[in-house]
């Protein structure tokens, strides 16, 4: 079943059509890679189902009914461009912006504290947001974009500034979210945050979808039949290491045992990197 779905949504501004009738499927307690360029149209996408601006043309569905106000406490919210009160106590601002979310001050001020000792800042809950690195300051914001437990929870660039142990960190929280039954929508350039976290993708550009799918089948669509072989020949000589393209790989095997021990065989399969590139640049031509 589907938690979000946006069925035919246009959008344009002046004379630029930033969407056109893009529509999407997103299964409940997923992962949904929103993916495109700068200009793509995913920030337009974003500002829609966050309400901040209406489409002209197509729905919304949120677990089956049409988005309504009532729904913005079902979505978290975690913008690129993150922004908090810089001159406000931590622990203040958060309770604040999750009592902003309907949530009872005194169950706030609980979650949060657990979330401060869980993502290791409890000992900055009484500074000032200026006081707190950037990455702290991210941490913060994660905090309470998730706190009131949404159902749907969007995503835009969320590793960005985070050195690589924090972004475990944070991959690890969002995998344990869609366990609890979380449903998220995750905009990034990361193409290898993509490949390890995403069920399903879209790729738009200039407004338009050009891609679709879940991230195995769309690498196996573009696959080009390249094999990593290695094999030790019965010469006695050094293993050999080899790439090579081949329709058939049972025949390429035949071939590869007759000249010595096989060691390994595995296919080359594209990056999501490689089929972002290569289908931006033709849709670009």
């Amino acid at each position: 079943m589907n938690y979000l779905e946006i069925n035919n949504v246009s959008k344009t501004y002046g004379t630029k059509k930033v969407l056109n009738d893009i529509s999407i499927k997103v299964p409940k307690q997923s992962i949904y890679g929103l993916l495109g360029p700068n200009g793509a149209g995913k920030t337009t996408l974003i500002r829609i189902l966050n309400q901040i601006t209406m489409p002209d043309s197509g729905q919304v569905l949120l677990d089956g009914n049409p988005l309504s106000p009532n729904d913005i406490a079902k979505i978290g919210y975690l913008p690129e461009e993150r922004g908090l009160y810089k001159k406000m106590k931590v622990g203040e601002q958060a309770i604040y912006l999750a009592q902003l979310k309907g949530m009872d001050r005194k169950e706030a001020d609980k979650r949060l504290r657990q979330w401060f000792v869980k993502f290791d800042i409890a000992n900055w809950w009484d500074k000032k947001v200026e006081e707190l690195s950037k990455g702290m300051q991210q941490k913060v914001q994660f905090i309470v974009t998730v706190i009131h437990e949404p159902k749907l929870l969007i995503f835009d660039e969320p590793f960005s500034g985070f050195d690589p142990i924090n972004v475990n960190l944070l991959k690890n929280e969002i995998l344990e979210l869609r366990e609890k039954g979380s449903t998220i929508l995750f905009s990034t350039h990361n193409m290898s945050s993509v490949e390890e976290l995403c069920d399903n993708i879209m790729l738009i550009n200039k407004g338009e979808k050009i891609l679709e799918g879940s991230v195995y089948d769309i690498k196996q669509r573009f696959k080009n039949h390249t094999y990593d072989v290695v094999y030790k020949p019965f010469d006695g000589s050094e293993e050999q290491h080899l790439t090579v393209n081949s329709t058939n790989p049972n025949e390429l095997i035949r071939d590869i045992i007759e000249k010595g021990k096989l060691v390994s065989f595995n296919e080359i399969l594209p990056s999501m990197n490689e089929i972002f590139i290569n289908l931006v640049s033709s849709s670009n031509q």
